[in-house]
């Protein structure tokens, strides 16, 4: 376990005196199993609560999952806080929202930890792991975004293979793969959530995409052999592959995202923006077209466009912080600099760790409060 999952230094181990063998909500403490307490900065033990105790407990549930005597503190937790679950749950999911990632993951982790054959802190652990991912890429930081992303995968892994199926599991994993770019795995995991029978919306959604992806399974290895070589560095060979893919699927638009995605890479701006624009001539209308193709139009000074680009793609995601950063770069560039100001700051009231907005607003004189 790497040491981002370490126990940490505040959580001590104490023995419970044998006269404090007492019973409670059908528990019987024992006083030969070592006690988790999370102390205070100063170590101090003279408070000793249950709410220490407690907390010890969730901490070792967390990073030691298979502790000697996880079964005793699992059950001791639940006589004490029957509740807790939902509790620690809502914390978690508020604390993800809010850009307290390292948090959020510490509860999802405890509630993995207390509910260990339960499929919804996993699937938490997963999306919150997808999410710290796309934060990362923002920042420019591709290769710990590769490691979140391992991360969420693991816990796809994991939800696949519990029985019996757990249908949310098995779609936001479906939406995983699709994401990057796995499309056999991705119309496999489809198919099978649309046999779960669950909702009627998101299974007529899941058969829409599986079959969108059936049609096109004979360019899938072309195609992910393209991406691949992209996502590695090797564009050059990367769009080459991209190039034969879009000569298989001439009407196709994701191909000509590959061709464009790895030109950009390389900061051929112009070059770049003919196949994100041929691309929509195809039918592509995705976000992610519309922020790439308004980076090149902005490294080309075409700040209109660029701008017009980036505000269609806000009309489809308006949370989407990416999105708000690069309308933030434009308008700094147009000289408009309250309203470039401005973007940065809501970047941050989506993400408080948002680096890239905290730079700007500093470069432009500003925090990042709200005015």
């Amino acid at each position: 376990m790497s040491a981002r999952h370490s126990l940490p230094d505040s959580v001590s181990f104490i023995s419970v005196p044998p006269q404090l063998a007492t019973s409670f909500s059908g528990f019987t403490v024992d006083p030969s199993i070592p006690m988790p307490v999370e102390l205070s900065a100063a170590g101090d033990l003279s408070s000793l609560g249950w709410e220490m105790i407690v907390s010890g407990m969730l901490r070792v549930l967390a990073y030691q999952p298979d502790h000697v005597h996880a079964a005793y503190y699992r059950d001791f937790v639940l006589a004490v806080k029957p509740d807790i679950a939902g509790e620690l749950s809502q914390t978690g999911i508020l604390k993800a929202r809010n850009g307290d990632h390292e948090l959020a993951e510490e509860i999802f982790l405890a509630l993995r930890g207390l509910y260990p054959e339960a499929p919804e802190p996993l699937l938490n652990l997963a999306v919150l792991y997808e999410d710290m991912a796309d934060a990362l890429e923002r920042t420019g930081k591709p290769e710990d975004a590769d490691e979140e992303r391992e991360r969420a995968f693991g816990c796809y892994k994991g939800i696949l293979a519990m029985d019996p199926p757990f249908p949310e599991g098995w779609l936001n994993a479906g939406y995983f793969h699709l994401k990057s770019r796995n499309y056999d795995k991705a119309r496999e995991i489809f198919e099978f959530y649309c046999t779960l029978g669950q909702d009627e919306d998101k299974t007529a959604k899941a058969r829409e995409i599986a079959a969108r992806l059936a049609t096109r399974s004979g360019a899938d290895a072309l195609f992910k052999e393209a991406y691949d070589y992209i996502r590695m560095g090797d564009e050059e060979r990367g769009i080459a592959k991209a190039l034969e893919f879009t000569q298989a699927q001439p009407g196709v638009w994701n191909g000509w995202f590959l061709v464009g995605w790895g030109r950009r890479r390389l900061e051929r701006w112009a070059d770049a923006r003919d196949a994100f624009i041929r691309a929509m001539e195809l039918g592509a209308d995705e976000v992610d077209i519309l922020n790439e193709l308004a980076i090149c139009e902005m490294e080309l000074g075409l700040m209109d466009q660029s701008r017009q680009r980036l505000e269609r793609a806000l009309r489809k995601e308006p949370d989407n912080v990416k999105i708000i950063s690069n309308l933030g770069v434009v308008a700094r560039r147009q000289g408009r600099l309250d309203e470039a100001a401005g973007f940065f700051r809501t970047v941050l009231e989506f993400e408080p760790g948002d680096q890239l907005a905290s730079d700007q607003l500093a470069e432009l004189g500003q925090d990042g409060a709200a005015h």
